[in-house]
Order: structure tokens, then sequence, then C-alpha cells
């Protein structure tokens, strides 16, 4: 590590609980809006200037190390080096490090598996607690860059921006009397873990910490104790992980030929919606379908990707399609002048999972006094109702309700 000048910088170390935490989201929110701005006026070298100053701000080094430490899920999951920080003072000990040195060589990651909904496993790359700190300091430099750049059809790990969002922008897609009734339907294969890394660095211009992100992507990974190196692909589970993918996916709706004319939405000839890598495309004709399948698999293979061949389909809005858990589908109705009426639903799939999760902590509270069953029924069928309550579920949900009340007298 190399010796950094400590000009306007604390001298003494930093006390954790007299931190004015109002002060630095202040300052790191105006830095923000400061290079979302100048962004959009195009002026690049102010952008650069801004994000110098924002990698080097001590108050954007604060709440890193908050949000990685205190703030998130895996607050307490070590990485290779099994360190964890949990007290005031090593927090505070960790935001003197941040603030004096620069690592020059990035750590590999730790990867463990997860399983997925289908039954296989997903790799996830766990950084270790100071590189999840520089890559939050980095994040907060490059992400209101590249959100002024980002299209408005892209959701998925994007702040201020949700899949409720999404289903909405799916309602306007889909409505009845759609002129884009044809639908692709999906899903990039493995995309986190096979992106090409030049693709991703020529992306990234001249921003200023760029090497210090071609260090993570080649860092590698230790999986059983043995280290492996990474030539593709950025690791799940990083907080840099998700705009870097975002940038590498950026560029679809120019891809498809869908631009803004000012008419609306409902005037164009193609329409996407896109959450991470799922996304789905409305085509006036089957045959437009097709071409724009063909157009997106050159278009995703200069980024190393591919379409999955087990989840991209093309469909008619009358047999409908699954997007985040919700099955979009048009249905015929004399009550409507079109004959059609569009239902937003909570698919089979997000219900079975429902109740496969139920069952499992039924099992586990078999026995145990009433208010323990409570609580930890209740977080589970509220967060499902919150998630689905956009939908149209009032069937779903009495459904369940009796469903629920048949496991309770059994």
């Amino acid at each position: 590590m190399q010796a950094q000048p400590l000009a306007n910088r604390p001298m003494a170390q930093t006390d954790w609980l007299r931190i004015n935490w109002r002060k630095a989201n202040r300052i790191v929110r105006n830095l923000r809006r400061r290079t979302f701005r100048a962004t959009t006026e195009a002026n690049y070298a102010k952008v650069r200037s801004l994000q110098k100053l924002m990698l080097r701000c001590h108050s954007n080094i604060l709440l890193s190390v908050r949000r990685v430490t205190q703030l998130n899920a895996g607050k307490n999951t070590p990485g290779v080096d099994k360190i964890v920080v949990k007290t005031a003072a090593t927090r505070g000990a960790l935001v003197d490090a941040l603030t004096r040195y620069q690592p020059w060589q990035a750590q590999p990651v730790r990867r463990v598996y997860i399983p997925k909904a289908n039954g296989k496993q997903r790799p996830l790359g766990i950084a270790t607690i100071r590189d999840r700190c520089l890559q939050t300091i980095v994040k907060n430099a490059l992400e209101p860059e590249w959100e002024a750049q980002f299209e408005g059809t892209s959701y998925g790990f994007r702040p201020g921006r949700s899949c409720h969002d999404a289903i909405v922008r799916i309602f306007s897609n889909a409505r009845a009397g759609s002129r884009r009734p044809w639908v692709i339907d999906a899903d990039i294969q493995a995309a986190f873990d096979s992106i090409d890394h030049d693709f991703l660095f020529n992306r990234l211009g001249a921003f200023p910490a760029r090497e210090l992100i071609w260090q993570w992507l080649k860092a590698g990974y230790v999986v059983y104790g043995r280290q492996h190196d990474s030539d593709i692909g950025v690791p799940q589970g990083g907080p840099l992980s998700p705009l870097l993918s975002n940038i590498a996916l950026h560029g679809m709706e120019a891809a498809l030929g869908i631009s803004d004319t000012g008419q609306g939405s409902s005037k164009r000839a193609r329409g996407v919606v896109r959450y991470a890598d799922d996304f789905v495309v409305f085509c006036k004709t089957q045959e437009d379908a097709h071409c724009c399948l063909k157009r997106l698999s050159q278009w995703l293979q200069q980024r190393g990707l591919s379409l999955s061949k087990e989840k991209t389909r093309i469909v008619h809005l009358s047999e409908g399609f699954d997007f985040l858990g919700f099955n979009c589908r048009q249905y015929k109705t004399s009550s409507t002048p079109t004959g059609w009426t569009l239902l937003i639903t909570p698919s089979r799939k997000s219900l079975q999972r429902l109740r496969e999760r139920l069952r499992q902590e039924w099992l586990k509270v078999k026995g145990q006094p009433i208010g323990i069953v409570i609580s930890n029924l209740n977080p589970v069928i509220g967060g499902w109702a919150n998630y689905f309550r956009m939908s149209c579920a009032s069937k779903v949900f009495s459904k369940l309700d009796f469903w629920m009340i048949h496991r309770e007298i059994r």
C-alpha cells in the first residue's frame, strides 16, 4: 500500500460515535447531484473533476463504511481474510485506513453457492470488508454519471426504481388495445458470470478509478481453499457488480431501433422493459419478434453474453408471460370496447414457492406457543402481500386465506 498526503484530511483517529451523519449525507448527495447535472450538460471535464473529488471525499468514506459494516445484510460475512468489523472503534480505524492509504492490489473473492428456485446453484463472490468499502466509494463516484445516460426502460439495481415501476411499464405496453401483442420473454444466460472484461473496461472511458475496477475484475476467486482466475464476468454479491452489469447492458433500446419520438410509447413500433438480466420486448408482428431476437443475439454477443434457450420464447399476450413473479395476460371480455382486458396477477410459481415456504415455517414451529408461530409467519405473509398488493390478487389472497385456515386446524 502506498501512503497518501494528509493535506485536508483528519489527523486524529475517527470517533465513530461523534460523526455528523446528516452533514455527511448532504455532502455526498450534493456531489452526486452535481455529477449528474454535469453529465446531462456534457461537461465531462467537470464530471471527471467531481468524480476525483468524490473518491477522496471523507464523507463518502464514512457513508461507505457505515453501509458495508452496519446497514447491509452481509455485514457479518467475512471475505478471504476472515475479518469482520463490528465495533465503533474498528469502524473508525477502517475509515482512517481507507483515508490515508490506497491499496493497489485487490484481494480475490470468497465464492459460495446458494440454491436457486430451479434447483441449480448460484455462485456468489464475497469480497473482503475493505474491498467492499472501496467498491461502495467507487460506486458513489461512478453511478451518477451513468444514471444520467441509462435508458428509462431499465429498472433493475437503480436508485429510486423498483420491480413495481417495471410492472407499471409492462401494463402501459401490454394493456388492452395494444398495437404490440407479440412478446419476447427473454433471459440472459449467466449474465453476471459471462460479461466480457475488455468490453466493460472500454465502456468506463476515462473514469479515474477504472484501473482499480480492472483489478477487482481480474482478482479471481477462492473456493474450497483453492484460488482460480477470473477471465470473464463480474462476481455476484459485490456492491459494484449490479452497476457494472447495467453499464454492460446499456444500449438495448438503440439496438432495437427504439427512440423517443415525443409521441408517447404507444406510438412506437417496439417496446422493451428490462430488469437486470430479465427483459421483455413488445412487437407488432411475430415476424418482427423473430427479427428482434436475432438482432439481440448479435448485440449480446459483443458483450460476451447469450440468450438462455430454456427461458427465452415468443408468445402472444393472450397466452401470457411471467415477469418478476407476476403473470401478465390478456383475457377476453365483453365489458371493454376492445373485447380484451389485461390482468396482472401473481404467477403460479410465486404462489407455489410461498406455499412451500409457509409449509416449512409451519413445520419449524410445530408445538410452539402461538406467539412464536405468529412472529415467524407474519413477516413471510406480510412481505409477500406487500409485493403483490398492486396486482389483481384478491382471488389469490382468498385462496391463501383458506389454505392457511386449513393448515391451522390440521
